[in-house]
């Protein structure tokens, strides 16, 4: 079956419509009619194979939500008009230690990404969401609240699920002091997450005029990274930091705001390491530096019940799939609050 999909032919041409085959529908499979998909920077970076590992053709999109209209002889999960995500996986192997306890995110065989993964079907790439439908075991695909604004949900599988897991991981309550570093797609949504846990939060931010906003989202504090008077100020302050910016900076500051035992969680990927920290005080004060990759597909769930309790989305800008170049460059520059989605229903194909 063929259906229109956004597609980069190569790394230096702009994304247009073409049409792609979808794999024929297995005993296990749902197909979905894609309403929504969220328009992640590693799409971009996917785009123009910037990280060396892009195959064209190459359909992206892992922050998918959209209708059921068919299903495999053997799916259980779900039937014909229900509302469904897909996030940044479609399988993995099922079979190893991490797979098996439920962290496929882990998997030791790699995970088979939403798209540029090898569909093991066909021993072709997987297509993403920027496209009408999409083909996938049900076993990655989750339930979405439908009282929800469905277009703000789009984001949630990949920026809600990748804040979502360490502050599962750590289980993050009420009374604790949170921190998260950059109020972009990811920053925003772990402002709103660690609130709504009960967590007092506090931004860091290197533009003064995100504090109303971050304020809004849900932050009880602002501190102007670049303001040393303010970083000393929070000295010792925080239980964990989730670190979302995915460019080089000094981490030592970060480090010095958390209290003894505190953990700093990378959840931003820069393209250059960051500087190498100062070791000293966290041997003196058992402080740790982790990272955390998205989440799992059980973490996926519980995020969207939680959030269909809270009433809990992301801040979006819709577009159609033929603004996504434009979309593309404004994202460079930081111009989107915080999450662009593409409406597939208004795209012109």
């Amino acid at each position: 079956m063929k259906i229109n999909a956004l597609v980069a032919q190569d790394a230096t041409q702009p994304l247009s419509t073409y049409q792609i085959s979808l794999r024929p529908l297995q005993k296990q499979d749902v197909k979905i009619e894609i309403l929504y998909c969220g328009v992640c920077h590693s799409d971009l970076h996917m785009a123009r194979n910037e990280w060396g590992v892009s195959r064209y053709p190459l359909v992206p999109g892992h922050e998918i939500v959209g209708r059921v209209v068919e299903t495999g002889a053997q799916a259980s999960r779900f039937t014909v008009g229900d509302i469904v995500g897909v996030g940044v996986m479609v399988d993995s192997c099922r079979e190893c230690h991490f797979c098996q306890q439920q962290e496929e995110q882990y998997c030791e065989a790699g995970f088979t990404a939403t798209y540029n993964g090898i569909d093991k079907y066909t021993g072709e790439s997987t297509w993403g969401g920027y496209a009408q439908n999409v083909i996938v075991d049900e076993d990655f695909v989750v339930s979405v609240p439908q009282h929800l604004p469905l277009a703000g949900v789009a984001p949630m599988l990949c920026a809600g699920v990748t804040v979502w897991s360490p502050l599962r991981h750590y289980n993050v309550k009420a009374g604790d002091r949170v921190g998260v570093v950059g109020l972009g797609g990811l920053g925003h949504m772990a402002v709103k997450l660690a609130s709504a846990l009960g967590a007092e939060v506090t931004l860091f931010t290197t533009s003064p005029e995100k504090g109303a906003d971050a304020r809004r989202l849900g932050a009880t504090q602002v501190v102007v990274s670049r303001d040393d008077a303010q970083m000393a100020a929070c000295r010792a302050s925080l239980d964990l930091i989730i670190d979302c910016v995915a460019a080089p900076h000094d981490l030592d500051p970060y480090l010095a705001a958390l209290k003894t035992n505190g953990r700093l969680v990378l959840v931003g990927i820069p393209d250059s390491p960051h500087l190498s920290p100062d070791i000293t005080p966290m041997v003196f004060r058992r402080l740790s530096i982790s990272g955390s990759s998205i989440g799992s597909i059980k973490e996926t769930q519980e995020m969207l019940d939680f959030c269909g309790e809270k009433n809990i989305t992301a801040d979006i800008e819709l577009i159609g799939g033929e603004a996504i170049e434009t979309a593309y460059a404004r994202m460079l520059k930081g111009d989107v609050r915080y999450r662009f989605v593409i409406d597939m229903q208004a795209t012109r194909w």
